[in-house]
């Protein structure tokens, strides 16, 4: 939750012709953790849930890749980038851990 209200602030801050490229990309992106977790929590089975957590982990991937292109076009300090990278390392270490202990 807290990555997807971290990565709406930062979008505020692109250019304006990012509003429906990048900007919208990484929002979706990252909203689209939250949600799959979500959404494979609720009566599923643990073969289910485990493929809504991968769901979650391929937009996990989208956000970083969001991030490198945001860095390459200097909308984000390098010191910004390196944060929320490790913060999605860190994020996709444990979403990938909790998935593996997920009995199907």
């Amino acid at each position: 939750m807290d990555l997807g209200e971290n990565m709406n602030g930062l979008s505020k801050n692109f250019p304006k012709d990012e509003l429906f490229n990048l900007s919208s990309q990484l929002k979706r992106a990252a909203d689209s953790i939250a949600l799959n977790i979500s959404e494979g929590s609720i009566l599923q089975s643990g073969k289910e849930y485990r493929k809504f957590l991968s769901y979650s982990i391929r937009s996990l991937a989208e956000v970083v890749t969001c991030l490198h292109k945001a860095n390459r076009r200097n909308y984000i300090t390098k010191d910004k980038f390196n944060e929320y990278y490790n913060d999605c390392f860190n994020l996709m270490n444990m979403m990938i851990a909790f998935r593996n202990k997920i009995k199907e």
